[in-house]
């Protein structure tokens, strides 16, 4: 008989204490076992397309720490690289692309698309025969918004200016590449619940420089028309949302996406949370930066959460990805102040 894998169920809205717990960017260079692999990868980009260096890295945080589920290793980017669009990572630049100009968006290549990501559908399906019965995979994308910011600047920015000025100036345009990237990033999340995935996460980092009206066209929107299109294929998988800095704005996201679960970044005042956990399991939040920080400063923060949100359906997470700077025993002390904490 299969383990129970307790962040499914606290993402379909059971209650569990003390809640499951694992970390976005779990794989990654806080630790030095990730470091020595991603000398022998060469790029980043030939890490995240290489089975056998892609499932190790995915493991080694599962190895190390045993959180309840791991996260397929790999990069919102590659939905635009399998759509024929330039990629590269320098280091100390980080992503670097040809910006998109408008007339280009009609012209995306989406008949290989599949065909290139193959080596990411071969690490998801090696990933749930490796992994323990109990741990959940979690699959992902990045949401079209954030995507797209991408593709149009480049590279990062810190406002998302030139994405947002290509909206304004273009939007029917933007809107079909919004609509574009929707639906090769749902097709992506499903080939991903084929290959093995027990949920999926649609990362939005840029949500929160967008005003009212542009955060409902370019956020909610697009991640709504994924949402329909995965649950047309698989309507018990669960979906989790993370538009991070979305604030007042979680609320519509929640209410008009359709996901199962709300990722929470470190600003969610605990009170907001609760509020929308009322509606479904909720995930976070706690500031990597307290990871960083240890003693007093992550006791609270660990604590805290568990105080307010350890009641209804919780998934601890950070409320963002956990940084290089992260100490191995800082994880560890998050984790047995969660896992030995008594119910609220």
């Amino acid at each position: 008989m299969a383990s129970r894998r307790i962040v499914i169920d606290v993402l379909k809205g059971e209650t569990v204490f003390p809640p499951p717990v694992w970390m976005m960017r779990q794989a990654g260079r806080y630790l030095p076992e990730y470091r020595e692999v991603r000398r022998q990868a060469g790029s980043f980009l030939d890490l995240c397309y290489n089975p056998d260096l892609a499932v190790e890295v995915t493991l080694q945080p599962i190895r190390r720490f045993d959180f309840d589920a791991a996260i397929l290793f790999s990069d919102i980017l590659v939905v635009p690289h399998a759509l024929g669009r330039e990629l590269r990572f320098e280091e100390g630049r980080g992503p670097l692309m040809n910006p998109i100009q408008a007339d280009e968006i009609p012209r995306l290549n989406d008949t290989t698309f599949h065909v290139n990501l193959s080596p990411v559908y071969e690490t998801v399906r090696r990933l749930r025969s490796e992994l323990p019965d109990k741990t959940t995979l979690l699959g992902f994308c990045g949401a079209p918004w954030t995507v797209a910011t991408y593709m149009i600047a480049g590279h990062g920015t810190p406002d998302q200016a030139p994405a947002r000025l290509f909206a304004y100036r273009h939007r029917e345009a933007f809107e079909q590449l919004l609509t574009h990237l929707a639906d090769c990033s749902a097709d992506y999340l499903i080939r991903q619940i084929e290959a093995g995935a027990d949920a999926v996460q649609i990362f939005d980092s840029w949500s929160g420089v967008l005003d009212e009206p542009c955060f409902k066209a370019f956020c909610v929107n697009p991640v709504a028309r994924m949402v329909k299109r995965v649950r047309a294929k698989f309507p018990n998988v669960p979906i989790i949302g993370f538009p991070k800095g979305a604030g007042s704005l979680y609320d519509v996201y929640r209410r008009e996406t359709g996901v199962t679960a709300l990722g929470l970044d470190w600003s969610v005042p605990h009170s907001q949370a609760r509020r929308l956990q009322k509606e479904g399991a909720v995930q976070g939040n706690l500031d990597p930066l307290r990871l960083v920080a240890g003693g007093r400063a992550l006791e609270e923060g660990v604590d805290t959460i568990l105080a307010a949100l350890g009641q209804g359906p919780l998934v601890f997470n950070l409320g963002h990805g956990i940084t290089p700077e992260a100490p191995i025993r800082n994880v560890e002390a998050m984790l047995a102040r969660i896992r030995g904490a008594s119910r609220p």
